[in-house]
Parts: C-alpha cells; structure tokens; sequence
C-alpha cells in the first residue's frame, strides 16, 4: 500500500470541478470507456427484458429475469468486497468485464441461431442472466472501490458524482438504442452490440494505472472474517453508518416508487406505455442534472446536510406524487424525484469515499452496491404486496412516511456525521 503524503485537503483548497477532474489521465481514458459500455449495457437490460416477453407472453417469467440478475448481487458483492480488498481492483473488473462481454456473444449468438425461440428456452436467458449477475457482483465491489484510487484524494468528489452522471446518461440512451436496434433488426443484434462495447471499457482498462493501491493481503483471517469486519467497520463508523441507513430510506421509498410506476402509468394516468416512457425518462432527466450538478460542485464540504435534506425532499416528492390524478404535477413530482434520489444516493456514495479506510473500501463499498441494488427491489415488493390491501396510492405514500422518520432521525445526528464523512484526508 502506497503512503500517504501530508497535504490535507481543507476548506480553502482548491474546489476541482468536471474539466479538472476528466484532464486526470486514468479517470478520463476509464470515463470514456465506461461510457461507450453503458450504453451497451442499458440496450442489452431492455433487449433481455423483451426477449423474456416475446419468449413467455409472461410478466412473472420477466420478473424472474430480473430476479436471476438481481439476487447473485444481493448474496455475493460483499464477500466480493473482500476480494476487492486483498486483490488489484483492476484485473478483477477486467475478469468481470470480460463475463459480461462473454455471455453478451454468447446470448446474441443463440438468438441468432434460433436457440432462443420458444418458451422452454427462457431458462436459458435466465441461467445466462444468473451468470451475469455473479459477474456484476465481482464487478460492483471492483469498480466502486477502484474509481477513488484514479485520481488525486481531493479529485474524489466530482469523479464519484460524474461516475454517476455517465450511468444516468446511460439510463437514457442505451435503452432507445436497444429499442432502435430491436425494431430494425432483432434482440440478438441487440445483444452483440452489448458485447462489442465491452471491448472499448476492456481495452481502456487495460490502459491505465490507478494512482495508489490500497488492497492489504489477506492475512489469516478468511473471507467471511474479513466480510463481517467490513459490515462491524461501517455499523461503527460515525458517519457511513448513518449513511448507509439513509441510503436505506432514500432507496425503500423513492428508487422503490421508480419500479412500479407501470401502474401509475396505465391504471392512475391512463397514459399506457408512452406514459410510462415520460415518467421514467423525467426521473432520468433529473437525476442526470443533480449528478452534472454534484460534479460541478467539487467538494464535501456541507453535502452531509444537504443529503440529508435531499432525504427530506423525497418524501415530500412521493407525497407530491401520490397525492394527485393531474399528470403535469406527477411529472414535476417524479423530476423532483429523481433530482433528489440521485443527488442523495451519489452525494452518500461520495462521502463514504471520501471518508473510508482505503483498506475497507471495497466491504464497504460492496454494502453500498447491496442497498442501492438490493433495497429498491424489496421496497417494491413490500409496496406491491401493501397495495393489494389499502391500494397503491397509500402503500407508496407509506414509503414517504419511511423517508421523513428516517430524515428526523438523521438531523440528530448530522453534526456527528458531518464532522466523521466531511474531516479533512490526508492522501
């Protein structure tokens, strides 16, 4: 592990900002590659999710597509953030990277064939789904936990906050490139042009060098040792603890509401498929101008209170949502949505960053991936199954009510946290 030098990044310091943060050599030449591999990655979400439907006619045979991608995440990324910690960070993003782009061939491949063409071969979608979720596990404790170690300590803040501005952007056009690309050709094109962006994020890792190591050997204690140290070290810390409860709420409530909006679509707004588009592409838009705008800012200084109060926001916006039948202010509520989920889940994420022994960063940050893909999922479960009882409207306002008990708790401790997430580094 590299040592760390004396310059503690204060109040005063400089605040770096998008253009700083991209002329960092190995962030740029990642972010471009990465970027290319989203899109890819959106298009290949939506061609699996279609192809689910167009094999089954079945709305249960596309949740358990989603579930087989879904649940290797929930059980294997924190003993992936172990890995994270003892091996490069890099090569076992590459090996994850490498899976994806894999079955990606491999599906397109199928389809293309005509091995993808009745009912009975769903279940190899799913098992190359579930194949694709241990790859994403690997590649969830890696990636997080590698993005910090490109760039200087004081670079952290934007280059977390533009990480997240990328996915966003990707949210937007890889799903219209899919839905492009499936309605001139089919889903198997679909998957290849998947699998051929994977080679521009390979070879852009393969490119660069983080500039400090943080991963520690293993030493004598095992993975599930070391998994559950990780879970004690963020229960403990003042700061990622809190943290990660907030994530909890803003992720149960808001991102919960995001996955079952097709109700709200065709039975609340009566608007169908388009509306469903409108609504999920506002809350994309959203969330890209709170990251652009987090990027922008540079700096952790006040952003614990400002999380929190993005929490605040987002019950409110739920409120806001359920509360009426006239479609323009459910769309003004789901943008509002969207602004403060993002800027809550990617202002938490740069904090814990910034805040996090780097030789815990990847169990710790493994923990974040868990809640930000695990906790919308149950939150709507809980909600779908709530709904069936006291209808849709009152179970997601429940979720509202959630965000504001937990914004209450978090003010008590907002002091103690900022002054744990916010402390200047010294790298």
């Amino acid at each position: 592990m590299t040592s760390q030098s004396q310059s503690p990044v204060s109040d005063e310091a400089p605040k770096p900002g998008i253009i700083s943060v991209l002329s960092q050599w190995n962030y740029g030449v990642y972010t471009a590659g990465s970027t290319i591999s989203l899109f890819g990655l959106w298009a290949h979400r939506l061609a699996a999710a279609w192809l689910a439907w167009e094999l089954t006619h079945s709305s249960f045979w596309v949740g358990m597509v989603v579930f087989a991608d879904l649940i290797p995440t929930l059980i294997l990324t924190p003993f992936a953030g172990v890995l994270a910690d003892r091996y490069d960070r890099r090569h076992l993003t590459i090996i994850s990277q490498v899976m994806g782009m894999v079955q990606a061939f491999i599906l397109g491949w199928m389809y293309l064939a005509g091995h993808l063409a009745t009912a009975d071969d769903i279940w190899w979608l799913i098992g190359w789904t579930l194949f694709l979720g241990i790859a994403w596990a690997l590649n969830t404790a890696a990636r997080l936990s590698m993005v910090p170690n490109l760039v200087e300590h004081n670079f952290i803040p934007p280059a977390v906050a533009l990480n997240s501005a990328i996915f966003n952007l990707g949210r937007v056009v890889g799903p219209v490139s899919g839905a492009f690309l499936i309605d001139q050709w089919n889903v198997g094109v679909a998957f290849i042009f998947n699998a051929v962006t994977f080679i521009f994020f390979i070879a852009a890792l393969l490119v660069i060098r983080p500039v400090r190591t943080e991963e520690k050997p293993a030493g004598s204690s095992g993975i599930l040792a070391q998994s559950i140290e990780g879970v004690r070290y963020a229960a403990r810390h003042p700061g990622i603890g809190p943290a990660l409860v907030l994530l909890i709420a803003m992720a149960m409530g808001g991102k919960a509401l995001l996955e079952i909006l097709p109700e709200f679509a065709d039975v609340v707004f009566a608007r169908g498929a388009s509306g469903l588009g409108e609504l999920t592409a506002v809350s994309g838009v959203g969330g890209l101008i709170a990251a652009i705008w987090l990027a922008r800012r540079g700096h952790v200084v006040r952003l614990t209170r400002l999380t929190i109060w993005a929490l605040f926001v987002t019950g409110i916006g739920i409120f806001g949502f359920v509360a009426t039948d006239w479609y323009p202010l459910a769309l003004f509520s789901i943008f509002v949505l969207g602004i403060a989920g993002i800027y809550g889940g990617t202002a938490t994420q740069t904090l814990m960053q910034h805040a996090v022994d780097g030789s815990m960063r990847g169990r710790v940050m493994s923990l974040y991936g868990v809640i930000h893909r695990g906790a919308p999922a149950l939150g709507a479960l809980a909600m779908g199954a709530a709904a069936d009882w006291i209808g849709i409207r009152w179970s997601v306002a429940a979720g509202g009510v959630f965000c504001l008990i937990i914004w209450l708790w978090m003010l008590r401790r907002a002091k103690t946290a900022a002054a744990a997430l916010e402390k200047a580094h010294f790298d």
